[in-house]
């Protein structure tokens, strides 16, 4: 082999190697795009709560995997009936019973995740999956739950209570919803 030869081999590798690490880069900005824009704010939470981005985006791969083996199913339309209306019933209780009302509600949400499908084990499990289809109002969910944990000791102003019924319904509604789980782009302000 010449010279010659050898100059254009190593050009040619070189020109390769640099195609694949833009195409690499490129890539992965296009999956993190993806993941931002499937995960809102829990991207963000989640870039935070991690060693790194890339250990983050991992999880979160990691969670669109194990929700794309759920069977999330549509609820019928006699169930949304009987939900719409049983919510509409712990409303009615928050004013006498605000505290128990917000526990009702949070049991409300649960039931109606459960006939969906979601796992409801725990609330990591709850929040990890919903975190998947439910970004735009996990944080809500994240704000009544934990409102509702004070509420439990005694803890809560009644406007807290509010707050937390009025979280527990933005999620509550998006499950209601019979279309399939997706990502609603996040709004400012929380809406």
């Amino acid at each position: 082999m010449t010279t010659e030869t050898l100059i254009w081999v190593a050009v040619v590798v070189v020109v390769v190697a640099a195609i694949a690490a833009i195409g690499y880069v490129v890539l992965q900005q296009q999956r993190r795009a993806r993941l931002r824009d499937r995960f809102g704010p829990e991207y963000e939470r989640m870039v935070s709560e991690h060693e790194s981005r890339r250990e983050a985006e991992q999880e979160m791969l990691a969670r669109e995997q194990r929700f794309a083996e759920l069977d999330i199913r549509p609820l019928d339309s006699d169930a949304r009936d009987n939900y719409a209306k049983r919510w509409l019933e712990v409303q009615e209780r928050f004013v006498d019973a605000p505290g128990f009302a917000v526990t009702e509600a949070d049991q409300l949400v649960t039931s109606v995740m459960s006939d969906r499908g979601y796992p409801t084990n725990d609330f990591e499990e709850k929040v990890s999956t919903l975190s998947v289809g439910h970004s735009a109002t996990l944080d809500r969910y994240r704000q009544a739950h934990e409102i509702s944990g004070r509420a439990a000791r005694k803890e809560a102003s009644t406007e807290e209570l509010r707050q937390a019924m009025v979280h527990y319904r933005a999620l509550f509604e998006e499950l209601l919803q019979n279309d399939a789980p997706h990502h609603t782009r996040h709004e400012p302000g929380g809406r």
